[in-house]
């Protein structure tokens, strides 16, 4: 008995079209698509880009900015640059369109956008504002850089505090404390010894106690770490009022520690521009630009990093290979406080050199958003505590220049860029899986 065979006019019904590799099944790729695709970030480039054109050039103002970009010293004078005020609003703006428009053409093609995207735009959009706020007036950008790296110095510490006390599981909302501790105890260890060195290792080892505090109770008691973080705030704010008060007024000599100086460094600091702003500080603030970079190794390099990342993620497949999962969650917040008790000592050592009430002012909670906008990455952690460091430092150029803007805004401008950055700028942000959850050994 002869078979037919089916034929391409004919096909057997029982054959099924398997997909190769080279033709993938349509209907899989659509739905990885739609699966990867988020719309945040293309969505917060347009509606900036609309502010920017209402902003720029429906509102833009008649004049010229000059940007003083050459200071004292510099081994090159750079030449003033002076820029039109509308037409510069309107060239931002189709740059920003276009930006726009490259990042809804990556989503949609389920491209990755590169962190160069976001930088762009941010700087294409300061430039406009700057030039738009600053209509007629002279804005020196060194000693706008130099105010922007000093204001961020405390909020690197405190964001570099919370990524490694984050990363190892432990929610560290009181960074706010450990910066406050840190501020108060340089300042009277470093004016009762007359060493602004001991007063340092004062400040970092208060913030160590206030970390001890959290991981006893988070880490010991499972107390919920929010709550003990808020009450170490609350506590650290009302010791060191009423010892401001009932000590410190009446003995002023344990309040008036040596300035830390600044020390140039000899040949680069007089680099235009960034020489001045990078480069003529105090210990401090270079101590920032080593632990800064020897965190990030550490963290993605070592094997200190690993397990530690290994018990903020998964602290029981770390204990299943022998981590001690809590006494190395323990150590490492403690390091954290170490490290944003060196922030506090900043306030007191090296820029106002004496303790005030309250002189945080509540910067450990912007250290804290840096640290959810940098995505617990301690470089991009510290590119955002740059971005409210920088915002900070405008509201005082600009009133220094006399710019129209409302000083009110100003001063809610690191708030609003939280606010957008956490809605839209970095598109998905999340925690460690096992932050805030404490590990119970079965």
């Amino acid at each position: 008995m002869t078979t037919q065979q089916p034929t391409a006019a004919q096909p057997h019904a029982e054959t099924t079209q398997q997909p190769t590799a080279a033709q993938p099944h349509a209907e899989t790729i659509e739905l990885e698509r739609a699966v990867v695709k988020h719309w945040k970030a293309p969505v917060s480039y347009a509606v900036l880009t609309l502010v920017a054109l209402v902003l720029f050039v429906v509102a833009s103002r008649d004049g010229s900015t000059t940007l003083r970009l050459a200071s004292v010293g510099d081994f090159v004078a750079l030449p003033d640059a002076v820029l039109p005020v509308r037409a510069t609003g309107i060239v931002v703006v189709v740059l920003l369109a276009a930006l726009t428009a490259v990042s809804t053409w990556l989503v949609a093609t389920v491209r990755k956008q590169g962190f160069w995207l976001p930088l762009a735009f941010g700087v294409l959009f300061v430039v406009a504002f700057l030039v738009w706020a600053g209509a007629d007036k002279m804005i020196p950008i060194p000693g706008l850089l130099f105010a922007t790296v000093g204001l961020s110095v405390p909020l690197i510490f405190g964001a570099m505090g919370g990524v490694i006390s984050e990363r190892a599981g432990v929610v560290n909302i009181a960074i706010e404390a450990q910066l406050l501790s840190g501020a108060f105890s340089g300042a009277v260890i470093a004016s009762s010894t007359g060493s602004a060195v001991l007063g340092i290792l004062g400040a970092m080892l208060a913030g160590v106690l206030v970390s001890m505090v959290l991981a006893v109770f988070a880490i010991r008691y499972f107390v919920e770490q929010v709550i003990v973080g808020v009450v170490l705030n609350v506590l650290v704010v009302g010791l060191t009022n009423f010892l401001y008060s009932s000590v410190l007024t009446a003995n002023p000599a344990l309040n008036s520690p040596d300035r830390l100086p600044r020390i140039p460094i000899p040949g680069i600091e007089t680099i235009p521009i960034i020489g001045p702003a990078l480069f003529e500080h105090t210990v401090i603030v270079y101590a920032m630009f080593i632990i800064v970079p020897v965190i990030a190794w550490g963290l993605f390099k070592t094997t200190w990093g690993l397990r530690l990342r290994a018990i903020g993620e998964h602290p029981l497949a770390a204990d299943t290979v022998g981590i001690k999962v809590n006494r190395l969650r323990f150590w490492n917040v403690a390091l954290a406080g170490a490290v944003a008790g060196l922030g506090g000592a900043y306030f007191t050592l090296d820029t106002t050199g004496a303790f005030n009430r309250e002189m945080t002012a509540g910067l450990g909670y912007i250290a804290l958003a840096a640290v959810i906008f940098g995505q617990w990455h301690p470089l991009k952690a510290t590119a955002a505590a740059l971005l409210f460091g920088f915002a900070s430092a405008l509201q005082q150029t600009l009133g220094a220049i006399g710019s129209p803007v409302p000083s009110e805004f100003m001063l809610m401008l690191p708030y609003v860029i939280t606010l957008l950055a956490v809605a839209g700028f970095i598109g998905q942000s999340r925690a460690p899986a096992a932050s805030g959850k404490p590990y119970i050994k079965q």
